[in-house]
């Protein structure tokens, strides 16, 4: 991962800005706006009213304690005093700001934001742990959630579908806080084929895979883009397919009108009521699907996909957290067995080699940016191993001035063993790709 400064944008102190630091003050108008303000009253109206209603009475407190500040440190003190008092605090622009993507507090003067796949420090800075323990109340309870020391990490859904992770001494030397952003705006494939994470011919391929109903795996690290690489291959769905998506929370935007959408839910303070993405799966082969979609399998869920993949559920995709698709098979030989059957390792592999066709690899390598680095088809069991062929791979011809990888997705040349599936289909299998055996 590359760590550089910040760059310029909307949440940044304006030139001269940081010559004074009106922590202070914040922290005093906001003390005060909470013992002339009805906080409650605040959260049960809307949020641009609770937004105008404290940005009048901020403007009127400044007003009378600090008549001599004027200008932009003015704007920026009342800004942050909206942000302290109904918003996440200074992590609030970040948040706002559609070009970041993820945010990370380790301590209070150690916070980092992520855009374009790079992180960079951002410039600013809690209070102390109090602080950041204030704003994590403010984030999770909301959602019914709680933090102490018996229960000292959370994974949460805000309610613009962003993922954040609190974690809390004493597991923790300081309260951390992660928050990965929800995209509004989907990324289609034509979007990943101008922005080089992909070429034309591939999501050509792509679209003839999902069409004749090829179970495809999406494999990739942490924050590599595996989610928004399924939400742009699933829209080469056909529009009259029933879908049941299963995710751990819910990610997936697809475009199609018949999707039931499943969400997995944790057990409550009492450690019960727990609804586990397994559940779902089996309950998912009830409900009449074409296609089931689990936006990532972690667990002993794995089983019950292989068993709908091979009992006419074919089309079926979903991710998995591995760095190559070697490791994304054993990674999901390992995940059935956590099912806590007594299967053998062949019956296991055999299970794998039928039931999966496909595993599209996708990295995020050192400039940021996301690209498919293999695709990869599983052929079949050859003793107890599972046989895989590469039919694209990523070839890097250099770095740029800049920093950038330059390279590009080139095809191996190899015929897949599903051509005559696609060829008794009536697909055109050459598609502008270098395979002269396809025809």
């Amino acid at each position: 991962m590359v760590l550089e400064s910040p760059t310029r944008s909307s949440f940044e102190p304006r030139p001269g800005a940081d010559a004074v630091d009106w922590s202070d003050v914040v922290h005093e108008l906001h003390l005060r706006l909470l013992q002339e303000m009805d906080a409650a009253a605040l959260e049960r109206v809307e949020p641009d009213r609770a937004r105008s209603a404290v940005e009048a009475a901020t403007r009127q407190l400044l007003a009378r304690t600090h008549p001599s500040m004027l200008g932009d440190d003015r704007e920026q003190v009342i800004a942050r005093v909206i942000d302290e008092a109904i918003g996440f605090g200074p992590i609030d622009p970040l948040l706002r700001d559609p070009s970041v993507s993820e945010v990370m507090v380790n301590a209070p003067d150690d916070v980092y934001f992520e855009r374009d796949g790079i992180i960079h420090a951002a410039p600013v800075r809690f209070r102390d742990s109090l602080h950041i323990m204030r704003v994590i109340e403010r984030i999770i309870a909301p959602l019914g959630r709680r933090v102490d020391e018996s229960s000292p990490y959370v994974d949460a859904r805000l309610p613009d579908g962003s993922r954040v992770n609190v974690i809390i001494p004493p597991v923790a030397p300081n309260p951390v806080v992660t928050v990965r952003k929800f995209r509004h705006d989907k990324y289609h494939m034509d979007d990943l084929v101008a922005n080089g994470t992909m070429t034309q011919p591939m999501a050509d391929f792509f679209r003839a895979c999902v069409q004749q109903r090829l179970n495809i795996v999406i494999s990739g690290g942490t924050g590599t883009g595996k989610t928004t690489l399924l939400n742009a291959v699933s829209e080469f769905i056909p529009s009259r397919e029933r879908l049941v998506t299963i995710e751990d929370p819910v990610e997936m935007r697809l475009q199609q009108r018949h999707v039931i959408p499943l969400e997995a839910r944790p057990p409550n303070i009492e450690g019960k009521n727990e609804v586990t993405q397994r559940a779902l799966v089996r309950n998912a082969l009830r409900m009449r699907p074409d296609r089931i979609i689990i936006g990532e399998v972690r667990g002993a869920e794995a089983f019950d996909m292989l068993q709908a993949m091979n009992t006419g559920h074919e089309g079926s995709l979903t991710t998995v957290h591995a760095n190559t698709p070697r490791d994304a098979v054993s990674r999901i030989e390992n995940m059935v067995l956590m099912a806590g059957f007594d299967l053998p390792v062949r019956a296991i592999r055999e299970q794998v080699a039928s039931a999966l066709h496909l595993v599209i690899q996708i990295v995020r390598f050192s400039d940021g940016k996301r690209r498919l680095s293999h695709v990869s088809e599983i052929t079949g069991l050859e003793g107890d191993t599972v046989t895989m062929q590469e039919l694209f791979r990523f070839e890097q011809s250099g770095v740029g001035a800049d920093g950038s990888i330059l390279g590009q997705m080139v095809p191996t040349g190899i015929v897949p063993t599903f051509a005559e599936r696609f060829r008794n289909a009536g697909v055109n299998l050459e598609m502008g790709i270098a395979m002269p055996r396809w025809n």
